[in-house]
């Protein structure tokens, strides 16, 4: 998070609270975060914090637009401050490890929609999975293939 919390809380129109300001330094520093590691990071922040009002906190601050929620199939939901952007991500199926990816350039079908169904698009959202360079060093005759 590149700018000062508070301010972006106070123009957003948000109350600035000691709760939302930690759980904005939580997100930011642990992008990908679940609700309960950065419940976890708030807490080691600022003391207690219940788990309702760190859930209430991140829905909020979603809806303001000053973080975004992503949740993977099968996953539970998560946090990052990168936004503004229309990035995606990539998963490790074995350790769960999320690293932001770029929009990819150049031809693009699968980010075409077909028919759009009188809809406006403004956004597409692509989670690539797969293993991450450490699981696949875990796996006995597994190879990382490099483009």
């Amino acid at each position: 998070m590149s700018r000062d919390p508070a301010t972006l809380l106070r123009q957003h129109g948000v109350q600035v609270t000691a709760q939302r300001l930690a759980i904005l330094r939580a997100v930011s520093g642990r992008p990908h975060g679940t609700a309960e590691s950065i419940a976890e990071d708030v807490r080691n922040d600022i003391g207690a914090i219940s788990r309702q009002a760190v859930y209430d906190a991140l829905g909020m601050l979603c809806e303001k637009g000053l973080i975004r929620r992503i949740q993977p199939a099968g996953s539970p939901a998560l946090y990052e401050d990168r936004i503004g952007d229309n990035h995606h991500h990539l998963i490790c199926r074995a350790c769960g490890k999320t690293v932001d990816v770029d929009c990819a350039v150049g031809v693009i079908p699968c980010l075409t929609a077909n028919a759009d169904s009188g809809f406006r698009i403004d956004e597409a959202e692509v989670i690539y999975w797969g293993a991450c360079p450490e699981c696949l060093a875990k796996t006995p005759g597994a190879e990382v293939e490099q483009s």
